[in-house]
């Protein structure tokens, strides 16, 4: 039997998406070697059914990895439930998992590096995630090739069932956040992204979101989530298709196609790759110039056409 985690890929109506996402995923190293389970959401509409049914072609079309389970859902659970339900699944039976989602394109290194940082760090309950997603920042030189920061990612990640068993789904810290200004601006990562507002949002029923959930979770604990130096995956759903990231190239990343070797030992953040993050996320809650926006505009279509180019 592998000792590779479990992969959790959920799909809804992007058939496009999903074929590349997929390729991305069977060109990794130790593809073979893996056992991933596909969930197939139903359909909302009726307008979604035959985008439903394209999907589920695609999947069922190729032997992706070593083993293949797919899960074809007739009602429309809605990506939080997927995730949810799944996960917790999948960690009492493995007691890790790694999940993906279908406007991903990966590295043929991801499933490397996540399972050698599941395994490295499977001990170390002061971290809760691994995140194959990096932002476009420009760090100075690091003695590692990973480096922590104290918030969680949602595109391409992994997680162990000793975390996950603590998931806040009642969001139980929403009341002390609310009257704790302090606390409230840590929750914002300094300020540079409103972490509360979205999470006011998922309890007023505005969005329906497990990420924020287990944000939530992880902060209270105070863990950490480890993270890739250059991004090993790249998220081609901002481009409108998708129903929760609307249009924009402002996470747009250039995937890092070699093997990450050197792993941190200090478990810990840094200062200055902490705040060169914060500063990158506050510089997108900024007014733009319209030259700015020109130039997004480009690197934007630039993206798109190099990952979805059939």
């Amino acid at each position: 039997m592998s000792s590779n985690a479990p992969i959790a890929f959920f799909a809804y109506k992007r058939p496009e998406h999903t074929l590349k996402s997929l390729e991305s995923l069977s060109k990794n190293q130790g593809a073979e070697d893996s056992e991933l389970f596909i969930y197939s959401d139903g359909s909302k509409c009726l307008k979604d059914s035959q985008a439903v049914q394209q999907v589920r072609e695609i999947i069922r079309g190729k032997k992706w990895c070593g083993t293949v389970h797919i899960i074809e859902s007739e009602v429309n659970l809605g990506l939080a439930s997927s995730i949810i339900s799944a996960v917790t699944e999948l960690c009492d039976r493995y007691g890790r998992v790694i999940i993906l989602e279908d406007d991903l394109i990966l590295s043929p290194y991801f499933l490397d590096y996540m399972n050698r940082g599941l395994e490295l760090y499977k001990d170390s309950y002061s971290i809760t995630q691994i995140s194959g997603y990096m932002f476009p920042v420009e760090l100075k030189t690091l003695e590692a090739e990973a480096l922590f920061l104290p918030f969680t990612a949602s595109w391409g990640w992994a997680t162990w069932q000793r975390a996950w068993k603590y998931l806040d789904i009642e969001m139980k810290g929403y009341e002390r956040l609310k009257s704790n200004t302090n606390l409230k601006h840590k929750f914002n990562l300094n300020g540079s992204c409103q972490k509360f507002e979205m999470l006011e949002h998922q309890i007023g029923g505005k969005i329906d979101s497990w990420a924020i959930q287990w944000y939530l979770t992880t902060f209270f604990q105070n863990t950490l989530t480890l993270y890739p130096v250059k991004s090993l995956v790249f998220n081609m759903g901002f481009d409108g298709s998708g129903i929760h990231c609307g249009t924009s190239s402002a996470f747009n990343t250039e995937i890092y196609t070699e093997k990450i070797s050197a792993m941190p030992k200090n478990i810990k953040t840094t200062f200055e790759t902490t705040n060169a993050v914060f500063d990158y996320l506050r510089t997108l809650n900024e007014p733009l110039s319209l030259l700015k926006r020109i130039k997004r505009k480009i690197k934007k279509l630039l993206h798109q056409i190099k990952y979805l180019k059939p």
